[in-house]
């Protein structure tokens, strides 16, 4: 490590897209080639599925545990989805940030300006696919779906694409690769803000400038 550098507080970052949109995958990506970036790992009260690990995928809880923390005001947001809740913690986001890292909320637009009243200096990246058609063979491509729920996801698309406008950044994943270089870009153009970088090299300025 460059020995002028000095750590400075992560930025925070909330990414959302419709199903379908390749999301996970362009974040994944992104874990994968950049370093200093992490996923929050929700709370949910719903039970693990094969092959998922508590702490990894989730920190998976009972519900009297959820409520108590929904009670001491410790999500950032939380939400019920059909008989399950899911939330992310505040104290963890806030101790990861702390320790320079970005993080990144995989959330919806319900979550995200629930997030953004708490902590108005997020930043908002919404990924979008390049046209219905794609979307919709994307979907299709799962191969575990009926027209029936198919038509619903669509719909549900339709609705949360509605709301690209409340975000700073918009990504269309068209090419994975473009998109993905496109992602990074935002957090590479991110860490070299002018004040952050003057924390980060407080040092060095002062040297040059003395």
């Amino acid at each position: 490590m460059n020995s002028h550098k000095q750590t400075v507080s992560g930025s925070l970052y909330v990414v959302s897209a419709p199903s379908g949109a390749g999301k996970t995958s362009l974040v994944n990506a992104l874990l994968q080639s950049t370093d200093g970036i992490v996923v929050s790992v929700s709370h949910t009260t719903r039970a693990p599925r094969p092959g998922e690990e508590d702490g990894v995928h989730y920190h998976f809880t009972d519900v009297e545990s959820f409520q108590a923390m929904i009670a001491s005001g410790d999500f950032l947001e939380h939400a019920r989805v059909f008989d399950n809740y899911y939330g992310t913690s505040r104290g963890s986001v806030e101790a990861q940030l702390a320790q320079g890292m970005d993080v990144i909320l995989e959330i919806d637009w319900q979550g995200a300006r629930l997030v953004r009243q708490q902590l108005p200096d997020c930043i908002g990246i919404f990924v979008l696919p390049p046209s219905v058609a794609a979307l919709e063979e994307r979907l299709r491509g799962r191969g575990q779906d009926g027209d029936d729920v198919i038509a619903r996801r669509m719909r549900d698309a339709r609705s949360e694409s509605s709301h690209y406008h409340e975000y700073e950044y918009l990504v269309i994943n068209d090419d994975f690769d473009t998109a993905l270089a496109e992602l990074r870009a935002i957090f590479v153009a991110q860490r070299l803000q002018r004040d952050l970088q003057i924390q980060r090299y407080a040092q060095l300025l002062d040297e040059l400038l003395a």
